[in-house]
């Protein structure tokens, strides 16, 4: 089996504010001396774990990320007829074994309930926190110093296992990630613009007001982003338990988000919904890299040239140079071209899996 399927993905979002940064406005890059828009990888992760695809495809095997399983844990043995001062000191002893509690102190907010950081629990450790909550309240008594060794090392989460998890208390709990994501850029040189708008009141007759009940400004770019992502195989499967069925799923899963799924910022607004124009998918032993360096100077076509074919030229020519110098940085490839219609999503997914 090949190590690593790289996959170097073009595509192309009308106006939308994908990703924002601190002040509301689209993130950007500055990349060969060009400003680009940007979407962190961050923002794609969060995107795909949490698609229907993803719950669809994987359901029982996605984690969850949160500060507030206290709460959970919580609310749960009150439920179970718990006293809240059991319920709470239970609770806060359960949780404590995932972080740092936020506050000592007995909080209206539940902030004594809380962990400082967010945790991602596998479906292994939530099943152990609701299997102990459960005995806790049937007893009427708070777990014991072996009843709390909840942390499990996570074998059915998915998205632990693609995206991996940190947890600086318990290190032996940690997963190194078998994907890495690439923050997108997009491949031209692009400008953040902004839109003035304003709202009218219904029930204004305009009589004796014609003006607006709301004016206001928002930011948006629009661009051919490109996306660079590595999936260490060996290690994917290592992750999940060597549980090749589960392994397949989740390739199929995963590539179907990359493609179809889009960030969710201002979608409401923009209903920037995009699904892949170009995927270029390679496998292999060789150390992976990516293509980004085909648009260190940016896509500028000229009268009759289209921005996508221009680009995938670009992308192709720096893969053949990259063989040229280094030999072949990859066994085998396969591309999909939404353009010229070349491709189908059905058998990239299967190249993956093979």
């Amino acid at each position: 089996m090949s190590r690593f399927v790289q996959l170097h993905v073009l595509t192309s979002y009308p106006p939308s504010n994908l990703n924002r940064d601190d002040t509301g406005r689209p993130k950007t890059a500055v990349m060969g001396d060009a400003l680009r828009l940007r979407v962190s990888s961050q923002s794609h992760k969060r995107a795909w774990r949490t698609s229907e695809i993803f719950e669809g495809a994987l359901a029982g095997h996605i984690g969850t990320r949160t500060k507030d399983m206290g709460k959970r844990v919580f609310a749960e043995l009150i439920a179970a007829g718990a006293s809240e001062k059991n319920a709470r000191e239970w609770a806060r002893l359960i949780v404590g074994k995932f972080g740092k509690l936020k506050s000592e102190k007995k909080s209206d907010k539940g902030e004594d309930l809380q962990i400082e950081q967010l945790a991602h629990f596998s479906p292994e450790e939530i099943e152990a926190i609701g299997d102990l909550t459960q005995t806790c309240a049937t007893r009427n008594s708070g777990p014991t110093d072996e009843e709390l060794t909840l942390l499990r090392t996570p074998r059915k989460a998915v998205d632990i296992a693609m995206f991996g998890r940190m947890l600086a208390d318990s290190p032996a709990f940690n997963m190194e990630a078998a994907v890495q994501v690439a923050h997108a850029i997009t491949v031209h040189r692009s400008a953040v613009e902004d839109d003035y708008f304003s709202a009218v009141d219904d029930l204004n007759d305009g009589l004796t007001d014609k003006g607006a009940a709301h004016i206001g400004e928002r930011s948006y770019g629009a661009g051919l982003f490109y996306l660079y992502i590595c999936i260490d195989r060996a290690l994917l499967a290592e992750n999940l338990g060597d549980d090749q069925a589960l392994t397949s799923s989740a390739l199929r899963a995963f590539i179907n988000a990359v493609t179809k799924v889009s960030p969710t910022g201002m979608q409401n607004s923009h209903a920037s919904r995009a699904y892949a124009s170009y995927v270029l998918a390679e496998k292999g032993d060789q150390q992976p890299r990516s293509l980004a360096q085909a648009f260190l100077k940016p896509i500028k076509p000229f009268e009759g040239e289209d921005m996508l074919e221009k680009s995938v030229k670009a992308l192709e020519a720096r893969r053949d140079n990259f063989d040229k110098v280094y030999g072949a940085c990859a066994d085998v490839r396969y591309a999909i071209n939404a353009e010229t219609g070349e491709g189908s999503l059905d058998e990239l997914i299967r190249f993956a899996q093979e």
